[in-house]
C-alpha cells in the first residue's frame, strides 16, 4: 500500500538522520585484512615543542605513525620549533636523509601541518591530508548550522546563520563551495554556497523534500533526493540544477547518494526491499541494483573511496557501526562504532560521528590501523561531516 506523502517524507528524513581496512578479496570472495596493513610506522621525533609538537603528533598519529624511541624507529624526524619550523627526516636503517627543510611564514600549526604532509609523502608516496578541510553540522539545541574547519577541528567558522536547520553539507571538488539543505524558508531546500564571497543560491526548492546533495567528482553534476514525484527518489542534474532527471521510481524512500570516482555510478540507500540496503544505479540512468554487503543491514550512509576500491557505510541496528565493503559488493567488515562516514582524498582516513561525553562529536579513523582520534570540539553536538577533496 502506498504511504501518504507526509509519512514517506518523515521516513526519508529519518533515513537521512540515521543514515546521518585496506583489504584484499581471495578467490572465494572472503575478505581478509593483511597483517602488514594493520601495522603502524614507527618514527622517533625530537626537537619540537609547544603547539608545533602537538599538531605534528596529532597529524602523524592520524596518518598511521607511532612515536617510539630511536632504537625502535624505522624513521627519525629531528627539528626545531624556532621562529621558522625546521625538520630533517632520515631512514634509520640506512641513515639516508630523506629531506631537510625549513617552513618560514605562517602560524606554528600551519607549519606543522606542512611538515607532517611532507613526512607522509616522503615515506608513503601519498599526499598528506593535514591541510585539508571538513564541513559539518553543529546542533546547539536551538539551531543547526553548517561549520567549516581544518580537518583536525582547528580554525572553525560558521558558514550559515539561518537560525533554523541547516544540514548535510557536501563539497564541490576542488572549490571552496558547498551544497547543503536548509529550512531557512520553512521547508527543506538545497542551496549552493560560495565560501569566499558568501553568496548562495537555492538550487532545488520543489514542494516536499529536497535533501542529500552529492556533487560528482568532476564538479559538473549533482545527485539529490527529491519527493517532487511523490516518494523521495534519487535525481541527478547539472551543477546549476538544470537538466534534472529522475533515476529511481520506487514507493519507498531513497537517501544518502554518493558517486563512484569515475562519475559513472551512484551508490545510495533504499528501503525498497523493506530494510535499508545499499544500491547502485548508472548516473546516466538504468536499473538500480542491490549491492551485496554480506547480509549486513540496515545499511545506510554510503561513501565511495576516492581510489574506487571501497564503500564505507553505517549499520544502524542498535549501536551505529561503520562497515567497509568492496565497491563491487562482498563481505562487509566492521570498523568502529559511529556513523556519518566521509573519506579523505587519501582513501585511508575517514571522518565520522560518534557519541562522546553525552554529545555527538567528530572523530578521525585511520582505517588500516583502526586508530581513532577526536577532532577539536565546538560547543554543541557535531555531525554529518564532509571531507573536502
Amino acid at each position: 500500500m502506498k504511504l501518504p506523502l507526509l509519512s514517506r517524507m518523515a521516513l526519508a528524513l529519518a533515513l537521512v538522520a540515521t543514515a546521518g581496512s585496506l583489504r584484499a578479496a581471495d578467490e572465494s570472495g572472503v575478505i581478509h585484512i593483511s597483517d602488514q596493513a594493520k601495522k603502524t610506522i614507527p618514527i622517533a621525533v625530537s626537537g619540537f615543542s609547544g603547539e608545533s609538537a602537538q599538531v605534528l603528533k596529532f597529524d602523524l598519529e592520524v596518518a598511521g605513525f607511532d612515536f617510539v624511541p630511536v632504537a625502535s624507529a624505522q624513521y627519525e624526524l629531528k627539528g626545531s620549533s624556532a621562529a621558522n619550523l625546521q625538520g630533517t627526516l632520515s631512514d634509520t636503517g640506512n641513515h639516508h636523509t630523506l629531506f631537510a627543510r625549513a617552513y618560514p611564514g605562517g602560524t606554528p600549526r600551519a607549519q606543522a601541518h606542512m611538515l607532517a604532509d611532507d613526512v607522509v609523502k616522503a615515506i608513503t608516496g601519498q599526499n598528506g591530508i593535514a591541510r585539508t578541510r571538513i564541513a559539518f553540522k553543529v546542533d546547539t539545541g536551538r539551531t543547526k548550522e553548517i561549520y567549516v574547519s581544518d580537518y583536525d577541528g582547528g580554525n572553525p567558522f560558521r558558514a550559515t546563520e539561518d537560525n533554523s536547520i541547516a544540514a548535510s553539507p557536501a563539497w564541490v571538488p576542488g572549490k571552496l563551495r558547498l551544497f547543503y539543505t536548509s529550512y531557512r524558508s520553512g521547508s527543506p531546500s538545497v542551496y549552493t554556497h560560495d565560501l569566499q564571497s558568501g553568496s548562495r543560491t537555492r538550487v532545488f526548492g520543489f514542494n516536499g523534500l529536497n535533501s542529500s546533495a552529492a556533487v560528482s567528482p568532476d564538479g559538473t553534476r549533482v545527485a539529490v533526493i527529491l519527493s517532487k514525484s511523490g516518494s523521495p527518489d534519487l535525481w541527478v542534474a547539472n551543477i546549476d540544477g538544470s537538466g534534472l532527471r529522475q533515476l529511481t521510481k520506487t514507493l519507498e524512500p531513497e537517501s544518502s547518494p554518493c558517486w563512484s570516482p569515475d562519475g559513472r555510478t551512484i551508490c545510495f540507500a533504499s528501503t525498497r526491499d523493506g530494510r535499508a540496503s545499499l544500491y547502485t544505479v548508472p548516473a546516466a540512468g538504468g536499473e538500480m541494483k542491490k549491492l551485496s554487503t554480506g547480509g549486513i543491514t540496515p545499511a545506510t550512509e554510503p561513501d565511495w573511496s576516492p581510489d574506487g576500491k571501497w564503500i564505507i557505510f553505517t549499520r544502524g541496528a542498535g549501536e551505529f557501526t561503520l562497515y567497509i565493503v568492496p565497491s563491487g559488493g562482498g563481505v562487509a567488515e566492521p570498523l568502529v562504532a559511529g556513523e556519518d562516514p566521509s573519506w579523505a582524498a587519501n582513501s585511508r582516513t575517514v571522518v565520522f560521528t560518534r557519541g562522546r561525553d553525552g554529545a555527538r562529536r567528530l572523530s578521525l579513523l585511520d582505517v588500516p590501523t583502526r586508530r581513532v582520534k577526536d577532532v577539536n570540539r565546538i560547543s554543541g553536538s557535531s555531525s554529518q561531516p564532509s571531507w573536502a577533496r
